[in-house]
């Protein structure tokens, strides 16, 4: 007999929250509040209606094919397999390591997987450190996952790019083989297995290339 236990990895996303820097943060209000909503139903009865205005790079987020590529696939497209119930892998990084090149990947097994990258750098979230000198892969790394046939690839950082410079060799990369990437993951540390499966489904929106998700992973534990 087994029992399910779920490990949250995703950062709450409120009002006034920076995810990343440059982009504006979300405004959540009520469209209809409760003290409203009681001149619409009967005594006793009230309901909130919330409002939501932001970027779709807010919060703990997936990107598919169409946030890097105009021709490919946008949230509506991408299939749930691509996102739910995938067998996880983590890979735990140095905290003094900004650059993670493919050798941390050798002699792993990681074709089907979500490869979860562990930095710790979650620990600045909503801070001004969060978006300075923080963990990236490099292109070789990323291509290294693609000839290793990686199945999604997630990092607990502000990008999985190096942001000082204007190109993105990684999203463009892994995301031209259809390699689906999850930013901003947190809470990789409770991880204290190696057998997890790990989901980050996104809403099934056209022509979004990119949303907020609620990422997990599942372990079974035997009784």
């Amino acid at each position: 007999m087994k029992s399910k236990e779920y490990i949250d990895l995703s950062h709450t996303i409120q009002d006034g929250i920076i995810t990343y820097k440059g982009l504006p943060a979300p405004i959540i209000c009520d469209y209809l509040s409760r003290e409203e909503s009681r001149k619409h139903y009967g005594e006793g009865t009230e309901f909130q209606i919330g409002k939501i205005e932001m970027v779709s790079n807010t919060g703990t987020y997936i990107d598919v094919p169409f946030h890097r590529y105009a021709s490919g696939k946008d949230l509506s497209e991408t299939s749930i397999d691509k996102m739910a119930g995938l067998e996880g892998i983590i890979i735990r990084i140095d905290e003094n390591k900004k650059e993670i090149n493919e050798d941390v990947f050798y002699d792993l097994d990681i074709e089907g997987k979500a490869v979860l990258i562990h930095t710790g750098w979650d620990q600045h979230w909503n801070t001004d450190q969060y978006f300075e000198n923080h963990p990236y892969l490099t292109e070789k790394a990323a291509q290294y996952l693609v000839d290793k046939r990686a199945a999604l690839v997630g990092i607990d950082s502000v990008n999985i790019d190096d942001t000082s410079g204007e190109d993105r060799p990684v999203h463009t990369t892994l995301l031209g083989e259809e390699i689906l990437i999850v930013e901003h993951l947190c809470n990789l540390k409770q991880i204290s297995t190696e057998n997890f499966l790990f989901y980050a489904v996104s809403p099934k929106i056209k022509d979004f290339g990119t949303f907020p998700v609620r990422a997990f992973v599942e372990i079974s534990n035997k009784l």
